[in-house]
């Protein structure tokens, strides 16, 4: 049969079923695959809040949406060209998110009577059957007959056993139809399975069984492929942003030469990172699972204390409840590194959705004057380079800091070129020498022209010192309930902490002229929504730059010159406006806030509609 190959720039594909259909696999395989090609990607993994909700009801729906190109990609996408429907509720969630004339895979097994009335759908409704989806491309396929079909020979597993291997089946229809190979996943397949021989073989049966069904099947006339995208020379591997973040807390220990301890407490969406950090025994990698937050800071507080690289990670609530030992590390003025991967809030929320709402509680989410540093990252990409940044940060002023990452980030993936370890900037460390004259007295506040005090190790010669959360005395800290003492303090802690500005880089430009009609200011994830509205809308002859922050505090020292050139200033954000308060406050500018706050990311679209209401 003559087969038809389409060449595609762009694809964005969503895989929706039950959480117990594979689809985070299922999306995760066809990523690395994409990745392998060396196509550009985005991804946006989407989980149910429940643990485990009721199979087949509409808030057990788990999405993966992977948007690949051969152009450069900022997103996963606003709108789905295929959606791959296990169920009914998988159709149900995700049916306003398809184009117009996108192709829908249906898995018919999960549009019966029972599947469809759990889906809320009315009694004798089937969307597969009433004409409701003649907009779209509609493929049906009994995945679960075909998988059990493929498994027929495998007697030894039952029918739990063999439905199980669903998404393999959708897998290899995928990996058909944009004419991929089955190499890697088949490779992956071994070396997860590879002591439960059954369990490999009919998985990697499915697998073939899917790809075959498509090539055999006259139904499918085209395929489709995408070129690889014109990225920079390099090692590639796709890479989460989570695992990012805890390779950078590893580089920055290898070239500190520090040992790393991280205390955490398990939390979603951040556990990832003890999870990845434990695995590196082997570069000095020390992991505490806590019995809850405030054990976990206050052994990472120690750690510091002792001269280790301290890190300890978390989300919203579990930010809260270190609130106090932040304070006790800023009155120490000790390195540390506290990660917040943000989620959406108050209370527990939606622990598996996206937020930016936690950028006040690190402003000034803590009692008394209390201030510290805070960094963002805006791509899982970017985690490796923050997460550096801010342990050199830490290390050189003498300072906890707070590294600010989000759900979106931390499990989504792009292409990540392997970075040079000569390319890294270098981080100095100078702990406080022994005092061969053990009769002078060691002065532990005595600072540097960066206000930073000297990083004095215990059980060292000399360096003998009070330590605690009692207000110290300047010089000598000793405790201190001295007003004019505590007033100074204060104040130094803070100058301290804005004194960083003269060693960061000053704020660019992500695209744009430098002066115009509008700017757009965003942190963190929003990164790649914004970019992409404002390129569009630069091509279309907009006067509109793009400014993304990564160092949120203290501000870049050029960044009030930059909001100056410009008539208007737009602050997209995953919250309910909180980093447009603070540069409303900072630099008396009359900003916008346009807020998002449903528990996912900010669209190109929306962002594109917002910004042309603006400028009429």
């Amino acid at each position: 049969m003559n087969r038809n190959e389409q060449l595609l720039q762009d694809v964005v594909i969503k895989f929706a079923g039950d959480s117990g259909d594979g689809m985070q696999l299922t999306g995760q395989q066809f990523t690395n695959n994409t990745a392998l090609l060396g196509i550009d990607l985005a991804t946006f993994p989407d989980f149910p809040a429940e643990i485990r909700a009721p199979i087949g009801t509409l808030p057990g729906v788990s999405g993966y949406q992977l948007h690949f190109s051969s152009n450069k990609v900022y997103t996963p996408g606003d709108i789905a060209d295929v959606l791959v429907a296990m169920n009914a509720a998988a159709l149900k969630v995700n049916l306003k998110s398809i184009k117009p004339g996108g192709k829908i895979i249906a898995n018919i097994d999960g549009f019966d009577a029972k599947n469809l009335r759990l889906a809320n759908y009315p009694e004798g409704v089937n969307p597969l059957e009433d004409g409701s989806l003649d907009s779209y491309e509609v493929i049906k396929i009994d995945v679960t007959k075909l998988t059990r079909e493929a498994l027929k020979d495998f007697t030894d597993l039952g029918t739990k056993e063999r439905d199980r291997a669903k998404n393999m089946f959708v897998l290899g229809f995928i990996y058909w139809m944009y004419n991929r190979t089955l190499d890697n996943t088949i490779a992956f397949l071994k070396e997860k399975f590879g002591k439960k021989e059954s369990i490999l073989q009919s998985n990697v049966k499915v697998l073939q069984a899917g790809y075959n069904y498509g090539d055999t099947t006259e139904t499918f006339t085209t395929r489709y492929k995408v070129e690889k995208a014109k990225l920079p020379a390099g090692t590639y591997r796709s890479i989460m942003g989570n695992q990012a973040l805890a390779y950078g807390l590893i580089a920055a220990s290898q070239k500190s030469g520090l040992p790393l301890f991280l205390g955490s407490y398990p939390i979603t969406p951040a556990s990832d990172i003890l999870h990845e950090l434990s695995k590196y025994k082997g570069f000095g990698v020390k992991t505490f699972q806590a019995e809850d937050e405030i054990a976990a800071i206050s052994s990472s507080i120690g750690a510091s204390y002792g001269g280790s690289l301290g890190i300890t990670t978390t989300s919203g609530p579990g930010m809260a409840l270190k609130a106090e030992a932040m304070g006790l590390a800023v009155m120490l003025e000790i390195p540390l590194v506290i990660v917040d991967i943000q989620r959406g809030g108050p209370s527990t929320g939606l622990p598996t959705k996206t937020e930016q709402s936690d950028l006040m509680q690190a402003y000034y989410g803590r009692n008394g004057e209390c201030p510290m540093p805070i960094i963002a990252s805006a791509t899982p990409c970017d985690c490796f380079d923050v997460a550096y940044e801010a342990c050199r940060i830490a290390v050189q002023h003498m300072t906890p800091v707070i590294l600010l990452s989000d759900g979106y980030i931390a499990n989504g993936a792009e292409p990540w070129r392997f970075p040079k370890a000569a390319d890294l900037k270098p981080i100095e460390v100078a702990f406080a020498p022994a005092k061969a004259n053990t009769d002078e007295k060691f002065e532990p506040y005595l600072r540097d022209e960066k206000l930073v005090r000297q990083w004095a190790i215990p059980g060292t010669a000399g360096l003998e010192h009070r330590i605690g959360g009692l207000e110290k005395q300047d010089i000598t800290g000793n405790v201190s309930y001295d007003p004019d003492n505590h007033q100074h303090m204060v104040k130094t802690r803070q100058a301290k902490v804005d004194k960083i500005a003269d060693y960061i880089p000053l704020q660019h430009l992500d695209s744009g002229a430098e002066t115009g009609d509008l700017l757009v200011i965003g942190w963190g994830s929003t990164f790649g929504a914004i970019k992409s509205a404002v390129l569009e809308l630069q091509q279309q002859g907009y006067a509109v730059s793009h400014a993304h922050l990564r160092y949120v505090r203290p501000f870049p020292k050029n960044l009030g010159e930059i909001i100056k050139g410009f008539k208007q200033v737009l602050v997209p954000e995953i919250n309910n406006g909180q980093l447009v308060k603070i540069l409303r406050d900072v630099y008396m500018v009359d900003a916008k806030g346009y807020n998002k706050i449903m528990g996912i990311p900010i669209t190109k679209t929306e962002l594109i509609s917002e910004i042309k209401n603006m400028l009429k």
